[in-house]
């Protein structure tokens, strides 16, 4: 089982991630040892977050990331170097729409992979169902997957729309498929979240006048389940087509948590 990683390893982890598509590791080990705007962390923190990434195989041995960290990826929660914060723009809002439609492509191959489902990329037509992909099995069993792309592997980070969560609640085939987006737009890890737990970390509505619209969560490890797995348990997506990387705290080998 990969050991949690603290918060500066974290930290540590995805600076490697944002540097290493421009620069090799010497060159940007050399950054973070002399630049003063990383200074915050110290040379055993990056050295422990580039071992994690290699032993994790998200970054090559050659030094190549299999994910890239955009700054839309650093916001919530993470501050950048002198305290620099994210800030909405045309190209990363651009960007981020991107990563979501490249997640629910990668979803949909994964899920066509087993051969046995009828997939539909509902999100394709229109955001208004509240999931992203629907999937009809052969026994005329139906689930609806809603889709969170992300591009980084230290932890699990996603906004859930008011309407996504009513739909949630009112269906119970709705369920919430995270995915690990590599350099090259395929899945580089898969996994379910608990249902209860998002129902238990959502915000309530204290006041008749004031209604959340857009929430984040954090999500813990022990709250996902490898793989996209339905309420009963059963596996939607082929074990044979995605190799799974020990990230957000998972293991490779497939846990047994209520979903």
């Amino acid at each position: 089982m990969l050991m949690a990683l603290g918060e500066g390893t974290r930290r540590a982890a995805r600076r490697w991630l944002e540097q290493l598509h421009v620069a090799e590791i010497p060159r940007v080990r050399a950054l973070f040892t002399h630049h003063p705007d990383y200074a915050d962390l110290t040379p055993v923190q990056y050295a422990d977050g580039l071992a994690w990434l290699l032993r994790s195989g998200l970054v090559t041995a050659n030094g190549r990331p299999r994910v890239v960290v955009d700054a839309h990826e650093r916001q919530g929660g993470t501050s950048l170097p002198n305290g620099a914060q994210g800030r909405w723009t045309l190209e990363a809002e651009a960007a981020r729409r991107e990563l979501g439609a490249a997640g629910e492509r990668a979803i949909v191959r994964l899920l066509e992979l087993s051969g046995s489902l009828r997939v539909t990329h509902v999100a394709a037509w229109s955001d208004a169902y509240g999931y992203d992909v629907e999937v009809e099995s052969s026994e005329g069993a139906v689930s609806h997957i809603e889709v969170k792309a992300t591009t980084d592997p230290t932890r699990l980070r996603f906004h859930l729309t008011r309407h996504e969560y009513e739909v949630m609640r009112r269906d119970p085939d709705w369920l919430l498929a995270a995915v690990l987006v590599g350099s090259h737009g395929g899945a580089l890890a898969v996994a379910t979240v608990s249902r209860d737990w998002l129902r238990l970390a959502a915000p309530q509505d204290r006041e008749p006048a004031v209604r959340w619209e857009s929430a984040h969560f954090a999500v813990p490890h022990h709250m996902l389940t490898v793989g996209v797995v339905k309420g009963d348990g059963r596996r939607l997506d082929s074990e044979a087509g995605i190799s799974f990387l020990p990230v957000w705290g998972l293991s490779q080998v497939p846990t047994a948590l209520p979903v």
